[in-house]
């Protein structure tokens, strides 16, 4: 999401007049001072890793590893978390990984992105959540922009700065519970950085946030209980560059040792 008044980091978050304009997605992370892709491989220290059946699963399973300044190698953390992604399955998001062969992410498809992304801002309903990541309360007025031909696609924004206008055919407020029969889902959640680029139709407004129901698949985000989602924003901390990675079985099988990623079936 390209920020309208972008600070020094990439995921700082626009302010006019002390109001929240927006949730900028860009291609820097939160904490982040590397500027190019083989710098956010190599200075990772926190890694979201979910593991797919095959391109069209709407479940998965997630780890969390952590490894140490100068170390290349991965060890888990915490407990195996069943998720949801989108209804069809994964295909590939726009983020840190290039261009690979295979289903491509567009909106609406009902994918989540598959593929290596920093991680944005977390936010939620609460006045503040248990965690180091930087987060933002959503407010009745928030929406993101999933409209592809809008100049702020891909973008969480408040209607009290841009206007009500501006939110004209979007379907994702961002405090549900309000506007969407007390939904549950943005309750608590932190941003996937897919499309930094705000390429038109690429797909917008991917997060990882709670499910409604056990089980149920997303629209294209990453889900779990809430118990868990608590457990991985407490742990997650912007200093150590966390990534995000989301990947079916067989590509994580094909790109484990070109992406250094840790070992899935070995306990660590």
């Amino acid at each position: 999401m390209p920020a309208l008044l972008p600070r020094r980091c990439g995921t700082a978050i626009a302010r006019l007049a002390g109001v929240v304009a927006t949730i900028a997605l860009t291609s820097t992370c939160v904490g982040a001072n590397t500027t190019t892709e083989a710098d956010a491989w190599r200075d990772a220290r926190q890694l979201v890793l979910v593991v797919t059946p095959d391109w069209n699963a709407d479940r998965g399973e997630l780890r969390r590893f952590v490894r140490d300044n100068g170390k290349s190698t991965w060890k888990r953390t915490g407990d195996s978390v069943p998720v949801t992604i989108g209804r069809a399955g994964s295909a590939w998001g726009l983020g840190l990984h290039g261009t690979h062969a295979g289903p491509q992410k567009q909106e609406g498809d009902g994918r989540s992105p598959a593929g290596a992304f920093h991680l944005g801002e977390a936010f939620g309903y609460a006045d503040s959540l248990r965690t180091a990541m930087p987060y933002t309360p959503m407010q009745a007025s928030h929406y993101c922009i999933d409209v592809a031909a809008s100049p702020l696609y891909n973008q969480i924004v408040d209607t009290r700065v841009v206007g009500e206008a501006a939110i004209a055919g979007s379907t994702e407020p961002m405090r549900r519970d309000i506007h969407v029969d007390g939904d549950v889902r943005y309750k608590a959640g932190f941003v996937i950085l897919h499309n930094a680029q705000h390429v038109a139709g690429g797909g917008s407004c991917i997060f990882a946030h709670l499910w409604r129901s056990p089980g149920e698949p997303t629209s294209g985000c990453t889900a779990m209980d809430e118990a868990q989602m608590q457990a991985v924003l407490a742990w997650l901390d912007p200093a150590r560059k966390p990534l995000f990675v989301l990947l079916p079985r067989a590509e994580y099988q094909h790109l484990k040792t070109d992406w250094a990623l840790p070992a899935w079936d070995r306990q660590q």
